[in-house]
């Protein structure tokens, strides 16, 4: 089984490319479906959650994502501490989903995860798509998407690895800057580029 990364920052574009690869038959493993799946009540990682960052739970037990994001967002100690609880767990339940995918004959899986770099987990793929756009879009589009001031924003994109150190890491490149259609046609080669390999 060939295991490819798919990463991006924040507002590049990556969960439409994510959706088009799943459009074109991939098998898509997403990091932020499983990292909120192991923070739900009762996950042991929401408990250390709530001892670490009092107030970010809410009545209902579910994680309130708002407050824990303005906690973290900016203060890289915070972010450190809240990425040592969850991201071994996410790592782990990766490891089992594909390894019951691989058992079921799949060829390629997709992981699509922002912090695939940062993480280090980009070592371990047999290549990396990385999702780019100028950082002036990745402001706008997150502000207008999640209703932030331009600093907001920009804080936010601040925050993760700069686009051009992550190009450093990848083996395909998607520019999202342009038209649908053509970060289509982009994405298309490359799922056809990495199902030669396969």
């Amino acid at each position: 089984m060939r295991f490819v990364g798919l990463t991006g920052g924040i507002a590049s574009g990556k969960s439409t490319v994510s959706a088009m690869l799943r459009e074109l038959g991939a098998t898509v493993l997403d990091a932020d479906v499983i990292a909120r799946e192991v923070v739900e009540p009762g996950q042991p990682a929401l408990g250390e959650i709530a001892a670490r960052f009092p107030g970010v739970v809410g009545p209902d037990g579910h994680l309130d994502r708002s407050k824990l994001g303005a906690r973290v967002f900016g203060d890289e100690a915070e972010r450190r501490a809240l990425n040592a609880i969850v991201h071994p767990r996410i790592q782990a339940e990766v490891a089992a989903r594909t390894q019951r995918l691989s058992a079921e004959g799949v060829k390629v899986v997709v992981y699509d995860a922002a912090l695939l770099i940062e993480n280090g987990v980009d070592g371990t793929m047999d290549g990396i798509i990385l999702v780019s756009a100028p950082r002036e879009a990745q402001v706008t589009r997150l502000m207008a998407r999640d209703g932030l001031t331009r600093d907001e924003a920009l804080a936010r994109v601040a925050a993760q690895l700069p686009l051009e150190e992550k190009a450093r890491h990848a083996t395909w490149i998607i520019d999202t800057s342009g038209e649908y259609a053509r970060t289509r046609e982009q994405v298309r080669a490359v799922w056809e580029s990495i199902r030669a390999r396969a």
